[in-house]
């Protein structure tokens, strides 16, 4: 602990020399997860703070504060003295206040092993206005953590949950914090009624009668040592305000039981507020947890909530106009050359799955599956709904963005921004720093604003070595030079010893791989090393397999 907080006191330090607010144009942000990323409350444009990049050896902090410019789909860099510490997981919220102002509070700070952390308990605004960064000093806060929920509502800042984690133990809250925006005070909440278990990452929506809802999260409990069970929750509920004063107020739990679809369990989702009184959840994981690994299914759907009916639904993309014309016309036809009759509709279709496989500069195939929920069968949703989900699963649904959690979203005109986010092939972490946007009114498709540089990938095996590790303080840039030429070298290698067995003639791709399974096996262990998991070695091989008998270079 004391080693962390020398190192955060050494790179405040060097924030301090910073003494005038520099913007300039910039690159897009390089790769980073668990940052904040806020839309300006009166301007065109999108801000993101902080985060956290690891490269499979190293864990590198952020305290950058970046803009997105709309309207010009360029960033800038905002350097501005005196900046909070290097974080990530923190939360924060814009309020409308005197130009605009940005709340953050909270978050951890990492070693560059990740196994130490430092979890922060301050407090801070940036005036978006004058462009000055103010520590808020106010006693009675909650405790250090990461991972908890803030939302802005009716001129205060509620904080629920999160948890705080060391070395050798971990915790979990559900503990309910208020911030005055006027008095700056701090107030604990003691509501009546049960509330929900602690957890974190879980989704936090004000509504506009000033009420909080809580919806799903991820905990976990030690069920003996050194093993951790993880919960997804799915449970949900609703915190509301029953005083009518301004510093008495009273606060109940109660628990909802929302109808329509809802969610797959998952943790890792983005929540946004949404049009038409709703809530937006995008993507996430489900962890399908084994003895010794972890493999985890990742999503790139839309779930509304409809806060005034207390309903879940499946987004839907329409589609271009163009296209739903020529659907239509096609309809149409076919009703005229059947006489009339009545065409029958197939029944509701079930959860769509696409597995597709991509190959790093690295060699590293990355198999990515995608969850496409099915039209559920719903009789009693409302006609606004049939229309934002008619004629969805008719046009082949885009594949951006790619499945993924913890990606970073915002809402503003209307449109929802989607920038990053991570996924996993095997045990590697690949994170992303690209960004799309899709209009919630007509949801349409999406737009790619940004896509990802594969270049930014860099992954360090723990074996590769150690002598690296003390290298490149400032950045996750360092090695890659290394990496390009070793990567070189290897595929030299393999291109003078390249001879896969051949698709024989009229080979169906199941005899294919029952007949080359043990080469495909050998080849895929020793790219990825004795220390790999069987299992995983075996989902390489055959996906390497599967590569070469559709396209037998």
């Amino acid at each position: 602990q004391e080693d962390l907080e020398a190192l955060i006191a050494e790179f405040q330090s060097l924030d301090a020399k910073k003494t005038q607010v520099i913007e300039s144009s910039c690159p897009p942000p390089s790769p980073r997860l668990n940052c904040s990323f806020c839309a300006h409350p009166e301007r065109d444009e999108l801000i993101l703070f902080g985060g956290e990049y690891f490269n499979g050896q190293k864990t590198y902090l952020y305290n950058e504060l970046y803009i997105y410019h709309i309207r010009k789909n360029s960033w800038a860099k905002l350097d501005i003295p005196n900046p909070p510490p290097r974080r990530c997981a923190h939360q924060a919220a814009v309020v409308p206040t005197a130009g605009g102002q940005l709340w953050i509070f909270g978050g951890e700070f990492a070693s560059p092993n990740g196994e130490q952390f430092y979890h922060y308990k301050d407090l801070w605004v940036l005036h978006l206005a004058t462009k000055t960064w103010e520590q808020i000093k106010a006693p009675g806060g909650p405790s250090g953590r990461s991972g908890h929920r803030m939302v802005a509502c009716k001129r205060q800042l509620i904080i629920f949950g999160g948890f705080h984690e060391t070395a050798r133990d971990f915790i979990y809250y559900n503990d309910v914090y208020t911030f005055n925006l006027d008095s700056f005070t701090w107030s604990k909440l003691a509501p009546a009624g049960m509330g929900p278990a602690p957890r974190s990452g879980c989704q936090m929506t004000p509504t506009p009668e000033g009420n909080i809802i809580i919806y799903g999260g991820y905990s976990k409990q030690r069920i003996k040592k050194d093993v951790d069970k993880g919960t997804l929750h799915t449970d949900m509920f609703l915190l509301k305000a029953e005083g009518t004063g301004k510093e008495e107020d009273r606060w109940s739990w109660s628990r909802l039981s929302p109808s329509g679809v809802k969610p797959s369990p998952r943790s890792g989702f983005a929540v946004a507020a949404a049009p038409n009184n709703r809530c937006l959840l995008f993507g996430g994981v489900q962890d399908e947890e084994e003895e010794e690994s972890i493999d985890g299914d990742f999503f790139n759907d839309i779930y509304f909530y409809d806060i005034g009916k207390n309903r879940w639904f499946p987004a839907q993309l329409k589609g271009p106009k163009s296209e739903r014309r020529k659907r239509r016309r096609g309809r149409q036809a076919e009703a005229e050359a059947a006489g009339g009759e009545e065409l029958q509709l197939p029944p509701p279709q079930g959860p769509l799955e696409i597995v597709k496989e991509v190959v790093a500069e690295d060699g590293t195939i990355m198999t990515i599956k995608q969850v496409i929920p099915g039209a559920a069968e719903d009789k009693d949703r409302s006609g606004s709904e049939e229309e934002e989900e008619e004629e969805g699963g008719a046009l082949g649904q885009p594949v951006e963005p790619c499945p993924r959690s913890s990606a970073m979203v915002a809402v503003k005109h209307g449109v929802l921004y989607v920038y990053g986010g991570m996924f996993e092939v095997g045990d590697r972490q690949v994170t992303l720093s690209d960004l799309h946007s899709i209009d919630l009114h007509r949801m349409e498709q999406w737009k790619v604003l940004l896509e990802m540089d594969p270049k930014t990938q860099e992954w360090l095996e723990e074996s590769e070595s150690d002598e690296e590790e003390d290298d490149d303080v400032e950045g996750a840039e360092g090695g890659e030079e290394d990496e390009e030429e070793s990567s070189e070298e290897e595929s030299e290698d393999e291109e003078g010893e390249q001879q896969h067995p051949a698709v024989q003639p009229g080979e169906a791709q199941a005899q294919y791989l029952a007949r080359t399974e043990q080469y495909w096996l050998g080849l895929a262990r020793s790219h990825m090393g004795p220390e790999a998991k069987d299992k995983k070695v075996l989902k390489v091989a055959h996906a390497m397999a599967k590569t070469f008998y559709e396209d037998p270079i």
